[in-house]
Formats: C-alpha cells, structure tokens, sequence
C-alpha cells in the first residue's frame, strides 16, 4: 500500500484515553443508582487516592498533586476512632482537566515509598474521610498480615493471630493456676 498524498486524510483523535478511564471499583456506600453514580464519576473533579502511608503529611500529597493543576481541597482519610490518618485522602481540582492530568502523571508513583493509587471519585461527602473498617481504619488493613511499617505494622488479622498466640492455652492454663 502507498500513500498518495493527493488523497485527503482522515486523522482521528485519541476517542480513550486508558489513564483515564473510569476503572470497576465503585463506591459501594454511594446513595443513588448505578446510572447516577457513573455519570458522576465521569464528570467528576475529585480523586480517590490510596495506599498512602500512615505518615503522609497534607502538605506532601498538596505538593505533589498540585503539580497537576490548582486544587479546591483535599481531605485527608483518618482513623475513625484515633482521628489520625489511616492511608488515604480525597484531592479535589479546579478544573477536570486537572484531575485527569494527576490521573495520567500521578496514579502509580511513588509517595514516601509508597506506590500511590488514584481513581475517580463520584465527591467528596461529609463523613467519608473516616476509615469504614470496624477498628476505626481503612478495611483492606484489617485482612492485610504483613508488617508495613508505612501502615502501622501488622494489619488487624495478623495482631490477633499474634495475640492468640502468646494467650494461647498455656498461657491460659498459667492464669488458672495462679
């Protein structure tokens, strides 16, 4: 095949962009239908960003996104309970534009040495900056059972493994005893 180059020709733009792209995670707390929550993240200025470390400061994760575009806020995920940050933030953008910069550049960089995850948020509502998990933090620590030390140590499963260990049946046996 040649190229002629009377012929007129037909660029097409880019139709997807894959860094993009709404992924499969959905919120599944989110109060609406399914239709309205997709036409919400399609449309939406805010991110989603996770596996941050427990020792992330605001002013760190402000610096890095804003190299993206000018952000309205950010709200940083804590600990229900403890009221300290549990991992994850919420950076909403000025601008959409913004926002799929960050998600282009930023998901999948580094952060503290951590492997930072963005994906699009339907807006930021308050009361979703606490960890949904029933010890105050993020969910996905609870069944984690490696030491992260970027995550507080041992997820919640591995504590109580470790927990019924040193109390196992000779330890209770000991308390009986006494």
């Amino acid at each position: 095949m040649t190229f002629d180059p009377t012929q007129d020709v037909i660029l097409r733009p880019l139709l997807k962009d894959p860094g993009c792209d709404l992924t499969a995670y959905r919120d599944q707390h989110f109060k609406g239908s399914r239709n309205d929550q997709e036409n919400l993240l399609r449309n939406s200025n805010t991110l989603y960003v996770g596996n941050l470390s427990y020792y992330t400061t605001e002013e760190q994760i402000h610096e890095l996104f804003s190299k993206c575009g000018d952000l309205k806020r950010l709200v940083m995920g804590l600990d229900k309970f403890k009221k300290t940050p549990c991992g994850f933030c919420f950076v909403e953008y000025m601008e959409r534009s913004s926002a799929e910069d960050a998600m282009r550049y930023i998901n999948g960089t580094r952060l503290d040495d951590r492997v930072v995850r963005t994906d699009w948020d339907a807006g930021f509502k308050e009361g979703r900056q606490y960890g949904r998990g029933k010890r105050g933090g993020q969910v996905r620590d609870e069944y984690r059972m490696d030491f992260d030390p970027g995550r507080g140590g041992f997820g919640a499963r591995a504590q109580l493994k470790s927990e019924k260990q040193t109390t196992g049946p000779a330890a209770e046996k000991e308390e009986t005893e006494t």
